[in-house]
């Protein structure tokens, strides 16, 4: 299996700081928006998202945490059955801004879930969607995102693994593809 480093731990903390200043440009003092993390892959991303927000405001916004799990269309389809993840919203989203945050966007599935698992709190006034990564070209469903830290064309047979310094030891995001009978060499 190839790999290709997509974010090297500078261009991952250049991303963040560059979407936290458009989250604030559109949001000015986050009165009437929340963040809600998707869990899992994506609460790592929201919560440092989060602190630089707070970071440029000098104040804390409303932050919590989604699970899918049960919301997912495949959730029955494996063999071992998934564990849920804990939701975590302390707060009312009703005629509220949301801003929905996932590390990576790839068919539209999870966010698709995320709606439906949202809708459980409130009827939003809006919903924005922010991705460290858009995996364009691979929808199943028609979601794009506001706002974007990068932009990667890749195929089904491709994955994009997202690294936090956190849980990682590093923060990176690697784009994985298979080794083909075509990638080696005749010798």
């Amino acid at each position: 299996m190839n790999s290709v480093t997509l974010l090297n731990s500078t261009q991952v903390n250049l991303a963040l700081k560059r979407l936290a200043r458009q989250l604030v440009e559109n949001h000015d003092d986050f009165h009437n928006t929340v963040f809600l993390g998707l869990q899992p892959r994506g609460i790592q991303f929201a919560e440092r998202l989060v602190r630089e927000v707070e970071q440029i405001i000098g104040k804390p916004v409303n932050f919590g945490k989604i699970d899918i799990t049960f919301h997912r269309d495949d959730f029955r389809r494996g063999e071992e059955p998934l564990k849920a993840n804990r939701t975590e919203i302390n707060f009312l989203i009703e005629n509220r801004q949301v801003i929905l945050i996932d590390d990576v966007l790839y068919t539209g599935r999870s966010i698709r879930a995320a709606l439906d698992a949202m809708l459980s709190f409130g009827r939003p006034e809006k919903v924005e969607l922010c991705v460290l990564v858009d995996r364009r070209f691979s929808r199943h469903l028609p979601v794009q995102p506001d706002y974007v830290g990068r932009q990667v064309d890749s195929i089904q047979s491709e994955k994009v693994t997202v690294k936090w310094s956190e849980t990682d030891g590093t923060d990176e995001v690697i784009l994985f593809t298979s080794k083909t009978a075509n990638d080696s060499t005749i010798g």
